[in-house]
């Protein structure tokens, strides 16, 4: 049964964990089964945050074995060396560098926009992406999220799928 492991990370105060949570809720809703672990570390300080988000059928653990995720996000490019390990031979790795400087609204929608660009190799609809946005946002956080949400679809249009992978 596939298994697609995601692992995202940064540093506190970047929305790594409202991220994971957008992530989740979108495979949530498309009928999949979900788990989420977090590593929060020194957060509040501007630490390293880590979560692990794992997708499929069926899903046995929260966390990503090391050298075992389909997808790293990295929303600070002090943090891409740091976790590159966590990333398996093939899969994909999608850093800030990918939004140029400027191009969002609100720079405080990174994640969401690096998270548009995920969207491109993902088996998730817009719609049900667009809906998650719609759920774990207040309204007046829509329209700002949901240009994050596209910009990030556009610049991630050359993104390749990661093969698949059979897990456990």
């Amino acid at each position: 049964m596939a298994v697609t492991n995601i692992v995202l990370a940064g540093l506190g105060g970047q929305g790594v964990v409202k991220a994971s949570d957008l992530l989740s809720t979108t495979a949530f809703s498309s009928g999949l089964q979900v788990k989420k672990s977090e590593v929060h570390g020194m957060s509040q300080r501007g630490g390293s945050v880590t979560t692990d988000v794992r997708i499929g059928k069926q899903v046995l653990s929260p966390m990503v074995p090391m050298g075992e995720a389909d997808f790293l996000m990295v929303f600070e490019s002090t943090q891409v060396d740091l976790n590159l390990g966590w990333l398996r031979p093939g899969g994909v790795l999608i850093t800030p560098d990918l939004i140029p400087e400027g191009e969002l609204k609100n720079r405080k929608s990174l994640n969401v926009a690096l998270l548009g660009a995920a969207s491109m190799v993902m088996d998730f609809s817009e719609q049900e992406w667009v809906a998650a946005i719609h759920q774990c946002f207040p309204p007046k956080l829509h329209a700002v999220n949901e240009h994050a949400f596209a910009l990030g679809r556009k610049l991630g249009a050359g993104l390749s799928r990661p093969e698949v992978i059979e897990g456990v």
